[in-house]
């Protein structure tokens, strides 16, 4: 029971982290919108729609670096598809794929030599409590905005069960079509 409050809580406390982390998105979304020429500056880049995804694969790549909230409120009106649907389900795509890469590149530097200190040190310690909490982290980093990339990366170091990390990294997806939906209507 304790375990479970434990859990409750992080999670809790990170979708509140999330509902906050999105507020403030959509206030600076709607001054940015408001006061300064940002349409302008999403035009600009819209020439450049490669050029744009390729930021977005290499930021979801490299531990989330940019929100991808910013990448979802530029294909409202931008992308490779016409509708808006059609764009956020590409961005959802691309962050799933950049997770399940960050599993397979935790679980393959357990086995190089330069990183088996680092391993023996810090991850094989808690390998079993991070096996057990394994799918809970990874749910936590698919909807709130910890890290999802290096969460799964940890999660792929720890050898944890390839085909429950897909069932539950597919909650990415989920964000994606909550935080789209909230950022379409501003």
């Amino acid at each position: 029971m304790n375990i479970l409050n434990f859990r409750s809580r992080i999670l809790v406390k990170n979708i509140l982290k999330g509902l906050l982390w999105l507020t403030g998105l959509i206030v600076l979304f709607y001054v940015f919108e408001e006061y300064t020429h940002f349409n302008l500056f999403l035009e600009h880049i819209a020439q450049w729609p490669w050029a744009v995804y390729s930021v977005f694969i290499a930021s979801e790549i490299i531990f989330g670096i940019i929100p991808p909230e910013f990448f979802v409120k530029w294909s409202e009106s931008h992308g490779l598809f016409n509708t808006y649907v059609a764009n956020v389900a590409l961005l959802a795509i691309i962050s799933y794929g950049a997770g399940v890469l960050g599993y397979y590149i935790g679980s393959n530097l357990r086995n190089v030599a330069f990183f088996k200190p680092y391993f023996d040190r810090y991850i094989r310690r808690y390998r079993n409590l991070l096996n057990k909490y394994a799918g809970f982290l990874i749910l936590i980093g698919a909807v709130t905005p910890v890290p999802f990339s290096a969460i799964c990366m940890l999660v792929g170091a720890t050898n944890f069960d390839f085909n429950k990390f897909l069932l539950v990294a597919s909650t990415r997806f989920l964000r994606f079509a909550f935080y789209s939906a909230a950022l379409f209507y501003i």
